[in-house]
């Protein structure tokens, strides 16, 4: 019997193949017949790489404002022209813009202009940064050739500022958030649940009343009063680090739980008798040993586990209890599409919201796709 084998694969997999394939290539092959996830995954791995290199990848500076075209719509790319006064030209352009002032409401509004050519290029030199912190460089994925002109693919905000750059430092900071606290989280749940499942006794009663006494404070009530007691004069770094510890500490009981279950089931078997006999350490018994056998789900809960930390910050920085400005988050991008006289003539500002709603999508498919790859049942 030979079974079909898995878009990318090199060969068929037959039965002889798949009796001798180790675990992580069985749940591999899994997951790429999971199309959605194997998609997602692409998306999550592109959003890594914005992540990694935002200040290349952002037309200008998180600190960049432009007074003259406050919630300026966004622009088309276009690749050629055929409306200019030179007749057709082939390049990279935006059209610029045209503005009129209501005499009653004093509100801007903006039009496209087709005779105002705006020259987009890429790799384009632009505002001088860091790349990565150490390597100085000024260069852009995208933007105006003359750094004057302007260009808003996405429209800017009530002050002026780009959004897509905007958007590429949220995505950094609301991403980071989420994953750094999903770390700290998924390391105090694995070590107190090992802890608290392999010893029992009175070290089990000490950390399961930790976790209740923890579990029964609704948990937006705990964020708001913990973030309402950060001082207001907090700088944005040390307030991102205490917003992603807030959210770390509130976060680890379910994994502990879970993590006990399977300690308090496996405490007994024969190979965890054996490693002991052996000369082994509690601890390497705990980590080496019986934390491995279910490594596949733990790898699955820190996938779906991401989403909701990265909903619980873009949450409390919306309400004025997380970062703020000049801080760049998806949650400080939000406030200003809560009003809805802002909204109803940049509706633009809401593109933030939907970023949150792909990315929270993105790893929700993935941790279902991994999820089921890694089920021992399957396969």
């Amino acid at each position: 019997m030979t079974l079909k084998a898995p878009e990318g694969a090199a060969e068929p997999i037959g039965d002889a193949t798949r009796t001798r394939a180790p675990q992580r290539k069985l749940v591999w092959w899994a997951f790429k017949r999971h199309r959605l996830a194997l998609v997602s995954a692409w998306f999550l791995a592109a959003m890594l790489i914005v992540i990694a290199l935002c200040e290349f990848v952002a037309p200008f500076d998180n600190r960049h404002r432009d007074s003259e075209y406050t919630t300026a719509p966004p622009q088309v790319l276009k690749l050629w022209d055929t409306d200019g006064p030179d007749g057709f030209r082939f390049g990279l352009h935006v059209d610029g813009y045209t503005s009129e002032q209501d005499p009653r409401s004093l509100r801007i509004t903006y039009e496209p202009d087709p005779a105002d050519r705006v020259d987009v290029g890429l790799f384009v030199k632009g505002e001088e940064y860091e790349l990565f912190g150490l390597i100085p460089m000024d260069r852009h994925l995208i933007g105006p050739k003359d750094m004057e002109d302007p260009m808003y693919l996405l429209g800017t905000t009530t002050d002026g500022q780009d959004l897509l750059s905007q958007l590429v430092y949220a995505t950094r900071v609301s991403a980071s958030v989420g994953i750094i606290g999903v770390m700290l989280a998924f390391a105090l749940g694995i070590v107190l649940g090992a802890i608290s499942g392999y010893f029992g006794g009175w070290v089990d009663n000490g950390v399961q009343r930790i976790i209740e006494l923890i579990m029964a404070v609704p948990s937006i009530p705990l964020w708001l009063g913990l973030a309402a007691a950060l001082p207001a004069q907090m700088g944005p770094v040390a307030r991102y680090f205490i917003i992603t510890t807030i959210l770390a500490l509130v976060a680890w009981t379910g994994l502990a739980r879970e993590v006990r279950g399977r300690f308090l089931a496996m405490r007994s078997e024969e190979f965890v008798t054996s490693a002991l006999l052996d000369g082994s350490s509690h601890a390497r018994v705990m980590f080496r040993h019986m934390l491995p056998s279910f490594s596949s789900h733990i790898i699955a809960a820190l996938s779906l586990s991401i989403p909701s930390m990265i909903l619980a910050e873009t949450a409390l920085s919306w309400l004025g209890m997380g970062l703020r400005s000049p801080a760049v988050s998806w949650g400080v991008q939000l406030q200003d599409a809560s009003k809805w006289s802002v909204l109803s003539g940049a509706p633009w500002l809401l593109i933030p919201g939907v970023a949150v709603v792909l990315v929270v999508l993105a790893f929700n498919f993935v941790g279902d796709g991994l999820r089921d790859a890694a089920d021992p049942y399957k396969h």
